[in-house]
């Protein structure tokens, strides 16, 4: 029990300094700003491991980060491998690929009220459909590599794409439009200098809707059928041989990789948009 009471102090330290720091002259600093979700994922950690090894809770049914930790640092080969198949082949082809095809698409429908008012209702319904419907279904169609994957992501990411850029081109006030016709703008110069900058919030927002939709489309896919390797694969392996500490480091893989690939379109997104209130302060 020292485990268990001495990892319920720390979260308590931790939680007032926490506190301290969030309500403190400096919390609007970078480091404060930084140290604060640091601080609390870092107690998250301490409290999972002591509560773990205190209360002798099974390694079957949750492992200690510890034991994660090192089987993360034992396997980094495997887990490369698994990372190169599912995010960089399978989920990073599909995200472009759907995002690219639903800007373009909603290009054409932007010009067209006919599609506007026949597609989009089609395209909801689409995406209502479930992964794990989907999935199996381009498995048999694209075969067991990561093509199948990422068609899977392909079909996740393209709707809530779409339906973003859709809004996001009418987002231009008439006022702004016609500005641009007293200036015999044509609709592709138009589109370009005033349609799209202003279209831009709408359509990261739907980018960073995409980044995690993606991976959870690849990793689900890979139940359905894959080479023997990839973190979905992995995944369902290592759970019927009850190596809980080996999955645990696949998922920290995607929640890594996830989190890195968010950041870095919204890092893209405060350049582009910078003038766009919701960047300012």
């Amino acid at each position: 029990m020292n485990l268990v009471i001495g990892a319920l102090v720390f979260w308590g330290a931790a939680w007032w300094l926490n506190l301290r720091i969030a309500n403190g002259r400096g919390r609007d600093t970078r480091a404060a700003r930084l140290a604060v979700p640091v601080l609390f994922g870092l107690t998250l950690l301490v409290l999972w491991e002591g509560l773990v090894r205190g209360l002798n809770v099974p390694g079957v049914i949750l492992p200690p980060p510890s034991a994660i930790a090192a089987r993360f640092a034992a396997s980094l080969p495997i887990l490369w491998v698994d990372f190169v198949q599912t995010f960089v082949k399978g989920a990073l082809s599909g995200y472009v690929i759907g995002c690219g095809a639903a800007v373009a698409t909603a290009i054409i429908i932007d010009r067209s009220p006919f599609l506007q008012r026949g597609l989009l209702p089609v395209g909801n319904f689409i995406a209502a459909l479930p992964v794990i419907g989907i999935a199996p279904i381009l498995v048999m169609w694209f075969g067991f590599d990561w093509q199948s994957k990422a068609a899977v992501v392909v079909v996740m990411v393209f709707f809530p794409m779409l339906v973003n850029t859709v809004q996001g081109l009418a987002a231009s006030t008439a006022m702004q439009r016609d500005l641009m016709r007293t200036y015999s703008a044509n609709y592709w110069q138009t589109l370009l200098k005033l349609r799209l900058p202003a279209a831009m919030p709408f359509v990261f927002n739907g980018l960073k809707i995409s980044t995690t939709l993606a991976l959870i489309g690849a990793i689900v896919a890979e139940f359905f059928g894959s080479p023997i390797k990839g973190m979905g694969f992995r995944i369902s392996t290592e759970v019927g041989r009850l190596s809980l500490d080996m999955v645990w480091a696949e998922i920290a893989v995607a929640a890594l990789a996830g989190s890195a690939f968010y950041g870095l379109v919204a890092a893209i997104e405060k350049g582009v948009t910078f003038w766009h209130p919701s960047q300012r302060g």
